[in-house]
């Protein structure tokens, strides 16, 4: 079974996921190359459901496999996603408060996140609570990420 990151984004999903394992999946990359496409282009030309349903069959597959995953933000919104992610384990919820995140995705000027640039902070604010029982639902492991470095985290999973 796959080990799998899940969070907000600006959480360290990939981060951990790379520092735990250097050939860590990165699920976002995967459905890019699949799509042919960017996410944000996918979205504007087929809209969420049809990429819902790509990102359901990817994680399905990517389930199956002893991996080290890093997921996107959103994976937990699909119920497709949450009864996969349910039967896998360990989910491991990368958790901060709002702000910290939010701090965080202001002064990461390597990864411009769309979703970030195009939304306000209120917006953000709103899906960040939509999507933090889900989150919690699924996770096996939950890790309030605040306060501690990589390294940290990485050992406590270890």
């Amino acid at each position: 079974m796959a080990k799998v990151f899940l969070g907000f984004m600006g959480s360290g999903k990939s981060t951990i996921a790379e520092r735990l394992d250097k050939n860590y999946v990165d699920m976002d990359v995967v459905i890019t190359e699949r799509l042919g496409m960017s996410i944000a282009k996918y979205f504007e030309e087929k809209g969420e459901a049809s990429f819902r349903q790509i990102e359901s069959q990817v994680l399905a597959e990517l389930l199956s496999q002893d991996i080290v995953l890093s997921t996107g933000g959103g994976v937990v919104i699909s119920e497709a996603n949450r009864k996969l992610l349910a039967k896998n384990s360990p989910n491991i919820y990368l958790s901060a408060d709002f702000e910290s995140l939010y701090q965080r995705l202001s002064q990461d000027q390597e990864n411009q996140r769309p979703l970030f640039l195009n939304q306000s902070k209120a917006s953000l604010k709103r899906l960040y609570e939509q999507r933090l029982p889900l989150y919690e639902a699924v996770a096996t492991q939950i890790i309030d990420v605040i306060g501690k470095k990589p390294e940290e985290i990485v050992e406590m999973l270890s």
